[in-house]
């Protein structure tokens, strides 16, 4: 992996969020390839349950400042980076006062996902796509994981697919069984139409459960991940049919020969 530019884009990354499969992989995969000469870049949401105290995050002007646009709603995009200590490793984060203020990830104290979830996975797959374009920064592969992250696929191959900085980048989806019960906001569908996408494109969105997402992001994916050993059997299915390299599932202690091996032979090895 040596020069090779990897960027990870995850709904949650340890340390800044408790441990879980999605998480520790967040962190575990982006080191791993750090480790062996890749040069990476983190994005996460700046959910406001994060201590940046702790985490010593701060904004980084030069990035921050745009306004992006959410079912014809101009949100403000702002972007704080962080360093996870002893790693050398940069996380950037995705912040907005109106979707990431609050002080929790997906859920109220009451249990419920909140009704603006859909929107805040639109900000956030147009925000690391327009700070990456900032960055000037083309990587060979962009591994995301996580459903607040799932959009980000079908936005690079449609809305973003005549962007000269992706155009050579692979997208792998890991396939995590850590979604959640219930659908986002039942107009998740219009909101995404408003971009200009063609329906038969987004129809699964129609019902927007954690299946449904994930049939989205992986459709849209050069290569799938199955991230944990156990899976939705419409998810399993649907990956079954799709046209593209698939790793199975491996456990923790064996995944970075199984990744390398998928990044580099599988990965690298296609031709756009």
């Amino acid at each position: 992996m040596t020069d090779k530019k990897v960027l990870f884009v995850s709904s949650e990354v340890m340390p800044y969020l408790p441990e879980n499969e999605t998480s520790l992989m967040s962190f575990e995969a982006p080191r791993m390839v750090n480790d062996r000469g890749g040069q990476i870049r983190i994005f996460m949401p700046r959910y406001g349950n994060i201590n940046e105290r702790r985490h010593q995050l701060h904004e980084v002007i030069r990035l921050s400042g745009m306004n992006l646009v959410v079912n014809d709603m101009d949100m403000p995009l702002i972007i704080k980076v962080a360093s996870i200590p002893k790693e050398r490793i940069q996380v950037y984060f995705i912040d907005n006062e109106e979707y990431f203020k609050r002080k929790a990830t997906f859920n109220d104290k009451e249990g419920n996902l909140f009704p603006d979830n859909d929107e805040r996975a639109i900000f956030f797959a147009k925000g690391v796509v327009e700070t990456v374009k900032k960055l000037n920064w083309s990587p060979d592969i962009i591994h995301v994981h996580g459903w607040m992250a799932s959009l980000l696929p079908l936005y690079l191959k449609k809305y973003y697919e005549d962007e000269p900085l992706f155009s050579e980048s692979k997208i792998v989806t890991s396939v995590y069984n850590k979604g959640f019960e219930g659908t986002l906001d039942t107009k998740m569908m219009d909101k995404v139409l408003f971009d200009g996408f063609e329906k038969e494109k987004v129809a699964a969105l129609e019902t927007p459960d954690y299946t449904n997402l994930m049939k989205v992001a992986t459709a849209n994916s050069d290569g799938v991940i199955v991230a944990s050993e156990n899976i939705p059997e419409e998810l399993q299915k649907h990956i079954s049919s799709l046209d593209v390299p698939t790793l199975p599932f491996v456990p923790i202690y064996e995944f970075e020969e199984a990744y390398m091996e998928f990044y580099n032979k599988e990965i690298l090895k296609l031709t756009s």
